[in-house]
C-alpha cells in the first residue's frame, strides 16, 4: 500500500529529472523527450532565427533566450551528451556546453541577416568591399522535399590569417592642393593607402548543415553568410545553396500537387479494382474503383500532394491518370462472340470528331 502511494511521486521525479538538475532543454526547444535528431535541429533552427540578438536589438531577454537555445541544441543534438542529460540533468553535462557554435553551422559565421528565401546579407554595408558569392547546386529527392532532411556540406575556403610584415590597405582617392607660387594653387587627385598588418590566405574546412525543409521548391535558395570568397580589405562573400529536384520514377511535381499514372488490365477497367500506392514517406494511399475505368480517366486524392512550404499543415492533391492494357494476343471466334454477347454494344457506332 505504501509503495502504491509513492508511485505518482516517483513518476514525477523521473520525468522532471532534467528540470531538477538545471534548465529543461526539451522545453526550451519545444520538443518532447522522444524527439528525433532532425526534429531537434528543425526546432533550433526556427527558434534561433526568431531570437537572435541581431534581430531583436530592443529585447534584452533575446540574448539570454538565444544562449539557452544554443546550449539546449548543443546537448540534445549529441547522442552521448543527451544520454547523460536524460540521466541526471544539466549538472552532468555543464562541462560540455559552450564548445561549439551551432548557429554558425546553420547560417554561416561572419554575419547575420534576414531576407529572400531563408536569410540574406541584410547587415552588410554596401560601401564595404566584399568577396564574391559562391553558388552551390545540390540535388535532392522528392522524398526529402516531402519529409524534410538535414545534409552536411563541407566547405573548403580560403581564410585570411596574420603573417609577418605590412601591406597597403584601405586605399582611396583623395584630393590634394599644391602651392604653385604666390596666390597660385593646383588641385589634383592621388591614391592614398594605410599600412595594415600583412595577411595570407589559408584553406580551412568548415562543415555546414543545410536543412531541406518540407515543401521547398525547385530552384529555391538558402544563404550562408560569410561562407563565400574572402576580401582581405572587407567582408567575406556568401555561400548560396540552390535546391534542384531529382526526377522521380513514380511522381511528377507541379506546384504542391503530385501527378502519376497507373496502368490497369482491361478486366480491371471493366469490373473494378482495389490497389495501394506507396507514398513518398511510406504511407499507403488506397485507390478503389467499382465502376468502369476508361483509358485516360483521372481521379484526385485530396491532400495527398506535397506539403506547402509556407504552411506544412496544408498539402496539395495527388492526381492519378489511368492507362488500360489491352490483350495483345489473337482472340478466338468463340471469345469474340462471348464478348459481344456480354457487352451488347452492337448499336454503338464509331463517332468521329476533332479531339485536339
Amino acid at each position: 500500500m505504501r509503495l502504491q502511494s509513492l508511485q505518482p511521486l516517483l513518476l514525477m521525479l523521473y520525468f522532471a529529472g532534467p528540470i531538477l538538475g538545471g534548465r529543461d532543454f526539451y522545453s526550451i526547444l519545444g520538443v518532447s523527450k522522444t524527439a528525433k535528431t532532425n526534429e531537434i535541429k528543425r526546432a533550433y533552427r526556427k527558434l534561433a532565427q526568431k531570437y537572435h540578438p541581431d534581430k531583436n536589438p530592443d529585447d534584452p531577454s533575446a540574448s539570454e533566450k538565444f544562449t539557452d537555445l544554443s546550449a539546449a541544441y548543443e546537448i540534445l543534438s549529441d547522442e552521448d551528451k543527451r544520454k547523460q542529460y536524460d540521466r541526471c540533468g544539466e549538472e552532468c553535462v555543464k562541462d560540455g556546453i559552450g564548445h561549439s557554435d551551432p548557429f554558425s553551422d546553420f547560417f554561416g559565421g561572419f554575419g547575420f541577416g534576414f531576407g529572400g528565401f531563408g536569410f540574406g546579407g541584410g547587415n552588410q554595408n554596401p560601401e564595404t568591399p566584399r568577396g564574391d558569392d559562391v553558388f552551390l547546386d545540390i540535388f535532392v529527392t522528392l522524398e526529402e522535399l516531402y519529409s524534410g532532411n538535414f545534409v552536411e556540406l563541407v566547405r573548403v575556403k580560403p581564410v585570411p590569417k596574420p603573417t609577418s610584415g605590412t601591406r597597403k590597405c584601405n586605399c582611396r582617392r583623395e584630393m590634394r592642393t599644391q602651392s604653385m607660387g604666390p596666390g597660385r594653387f593646383q588641385m589634383f587627385e592621388e591614391t592614398v593607402c594605410d599600412n595594415c598588418p600583412n595577411v595570407k590566405l589559408v584553406n580551412e574546412e568548415h562543415t555546414l548543415e543545410f536543412e531541406i525543409e518540407p515543401g521547398m521548391r525547385d530552384g529555391q535558395e538558402q544563404r550562408f553568410i560569410g561562407e563565400g570568397e574572402p576580401n582581405i580589405d572587407g567582408d567575406q562573400g556568401d555561400l548560396i545553396v540552390r535546391v534542384n529536384t531529382l526526377k522521380h520514377k513514380l511522381f511528377e511535381r507541379r506546384g504542391d500537387d503530385l501527378y502519376m499514372n497507373i496502368t490497369i488490365s482491361l478486366q480491371e477497367a471493366l469490373v473494378g479494382f482495389s490497389l495501394e500506392v506507396e507514398h513518398l514517406d511510406g504511407h499507403k494511399v488506397q485507390v478503389v474503383r467499382e465502376k468502369v475505368t476508361w483509358p485516360g480517366a483521372k481521379i484526385k486524392k485530396k491532400d495527398e500532394g506535397m506539403p506547402n512550404f509556407e504552411n506544412n499543415h496544408a498539402k496539395g492533391d495527388l492526381y492519378i491518370t489511368f492507362d488500360v492494357s489491352f490483350p495483345k494476343g489473337e482472340l478466338t471466334t468463340d471469345v469474340k462472340n462471348s464478348i459481344k454477347d456480354l457487352l451488347k454494344m452492337d448499336n454503338v457506332k464509331p463517332v468521329m470528331y476533332n479531339g485536339l
